[in-house]
Parts: C-alpha cells; structure tokens; sequence
C-alpha cells in the first residue's frame, strides 16, 4: 500500500483562482474545514464549493449569507470589500471617557450614576428615564 491510497486526488487548477474563490479557501482553511465539511454544512456538493473556490467570481447573495455564518467570517471578509466607518477613529469623547470611568466604580455606584442618568433624561422628557437600573 503506497501513500497516496484511499486519498482522493484533486485535478491541479487549469487557471487562477478568483479573488472571492481564494479567500473563502483561505476563510475554510482557517475554520480548520475541508471542501467536503464546508459542503456539509451548507447543505451543497463538494463540487459547487470547488467552484466557488477555483472559478466563481459572481457568488449568489445566498451562497455569500450561509457561507460567512458557517466560516464566521462576514460578507464583507469574503467579498474583499470594506465597510466605511461611520466616524473617524480618533480619541473616544469626553460621554464615551466618563461612562468608561463609570464601568470601573463599584456596583452601587454604577446603580447611583445611572439613577442620575434615569432621572435627567426623564424629567427633560427623553426616552430613556424608564426605571431600568441596571448597572453597567
């Protein structure tokens, strides 16, 4: 019996992947999934993820959904694309700074700052003043 017994051997690619083809390889690769396990859990043959990986380059908006859920990976992740933040990234603001420094104080504190909070947003008639007290 010689190595390559009971192995299925790939034919070699004829051309280049595609770019959305290498990196869901790379994204099933590092969810430490074969062709066929990715296969399985996407209800689909082995032969229509090696399609996708070797000649695909237009997946369907379905295939994308189930195939970033199983990879945990995002749609984005595998169409190479990038999501604009909504903000520059900076120094967090002076709210963001101080409700950080809230997160720190003790429990009981944590609730006396959020009763203050409660208070306020109510008496100036905003949502939020509802009797939740739940401490950070």
């Amino acid at each position: 019996m010689n190595a390559y017994d009971g192995l299925a051997m790939a034919r070699p690619p004829t051309r280049t992947a595609t770019d959305f083809g290498i990196r869901l390889a790379q994204a099933r690769k590092a969810a430490g999934l074969t062709q066929m396990q990715l296969a399985d859990l996407l209800d689909v043959s082995q032969q229509i993820i090696n399609y996708y990986e070797r000649r695909a380059s237009n997946p369907t908006a379905a295939f994308l959904r189930k195939a970033a859920e199983a990879l945990n990976v995002s749609v984005n992740e595998l169409l190479g694309t990038e999501c604009k933040p909504t903000r520059k990234p900076g120094p967090p603001s002076l709210l963001e700074a101080r409700l950080e420094e809230v997160r720190k104080l003790p429990r009981q504190r944590q609730k006396f700052v959020l009763d203050l909070i409660n208070t306020i947003l109510r008496d100036s008639g905003h949502a939020g003043g509802n009797g939740h007290n739940q401490a950070a």
